[in-house]
């Protein structure tokens, strides 16, 4: 598929590893989408059931047809409410959370309106020398620019975030060894209803903070 890399398919979805910088939708200024992107390459084009940050990498699943549509949607809306569905990250955070895990449990503005909103965090590794930490994030639900806020929130910001982040810090890193993208990926989606368990490997652009990643993607998590 042009443009894009296809990490699963069949007759109901497409699994897709979204690149940093694409926007899902289209919008004033923005040329391509995932969603223009969809149109050319299909016929009907898939129809988005999720979200994912323009400037977040990593799964994004799309629906083939109205009625797997409906279907996805309700599992993502409902994962507060008895859906087994996990949708887990992987970010580069400046410092170390502690306790090194736990589940970041801070209301978010949206709106106008206070959400009650969850992240749950486990560290997998740390680079003393920037400092920085490898982080393993899962939703406990689903708020614009959540984990982002959240690990503001804690002090522990995400590398290379430039609307909560560290400016400073990003800028020095930038200087220092190049840091230009946000360093927060979505590294796996699992929805057992529909037998999905999808990974996406770390972008190459992680590869500077030398943190140690074997096992992040074990299925035991």
């Amino acid at each position: 598929m042009k443009d894009l890399s296809i990490l699963f398919e069949n007759k109901d979805c497409l699994v897709i590893n979204k690149p940093a910088g694409l926007a899902v939708q289209g919008g004033e200024g923005i040329k391509t989408s995932l969603d223009s992107l969809l149109a050319e390459n299909y016929d009907p084009r898939p129809l988005l059931v999720h979200r994912l940050d323009r400037d977040t990498s990593g799964v994004i699943l799309v629906a083939k047809n109205k009625e797997a549509a409906a279907r996805f949607s309700s599992y993502f809306a409902e994962r507060s409410q008895g859906s087994q569905i996990r949708k887990l990250y992987l970010g580069i955070c400046s410092k170390t959370p502690q306790p090194s895990s736990g589940v970041i449990r801070l209301p978010l503005e949206i709106k106008g309106k206070t959400k009650e909103s969850e992240t749950r965090y486990r560290l997998v590794s740390e680079n003393p020398g920037i400092p920085c930490s490898l982080l393993e994030l899962e939703l406990g639900s689903g708020r614009m620019h959540q984990i982002r806020r959240h690990l503001a929130q804690i002090n522990c910001p995400i590398l290379g975030d430039d609307k909560y982040g560290d400016f400073g810090l990003n800028k020095t890193l930038h200087k220092s060894i190049g840091l230009k993208r946000l360093l927060l990926h979505a590294s796996r989606l699992i929805i057992p209803e529909e037998g999905i368990d999808i990974t996406a490997p770390l972008p190459e652009y992680f590869a500077p903070f030398s943190l140690t990643l074997a096992g992040v993607f074990s299925h035991d998590t």
